[in-house]
């Protein structure tokens, strides 16, 4: 089951334009945010770090450490995300640890990424 399939269903889905910014980096992080449709990047300090495609997860970091945002998203393309607060997080981490170790795999992939380049 991929993040996606979890989250399809949150009952707190939001719909962005293209340009339109989702969070900035320094906010605080009250949600992470799952991609249902469209693209959105991840900037900081206006350079792109990645594109998130459908069926991925962004603004994690700041659910699982409790510090602001380091990077900010913002909608590529007309998107709609699942926005997941941290108690719903946490549920979906205890009744579903192939999920946790889904996110540990995808934060050392981008950990990877940010130290080869």
């Amino acid at each position: 089951m991929t993040s996606i399939d979890l989250f399809r269903n949150e009952p707190d889905a939001r719909s962005y334009t293209a340009g339109q910014t989702i969070f900035s980096e320094g906010e605080p992080g009250d949600f992470m945010f799952a991609v249902i449709s469209g693209e959105v990047r991840i900037e900081k300090r206006s350079k792109l770090l990645r594109t998130i495609q459908p069926g991925e997860v962004f603004g994690e970091m700041a659910l699982i450490d409790g510090k602001p945002r380091s990077a900010s998203a913002i909608a590529a393309s007309d998107c709609q995300v699942a926005a997941v607060s941290e108690k719903r997080f946490m549920l979906v981490v205890k009744t579903n640890p192939f999920f946790a170790i889904e996110m540990l795999r995808m934060l050392s992939q981008r950990l990877r990424e940010q130290t080869e380049s």
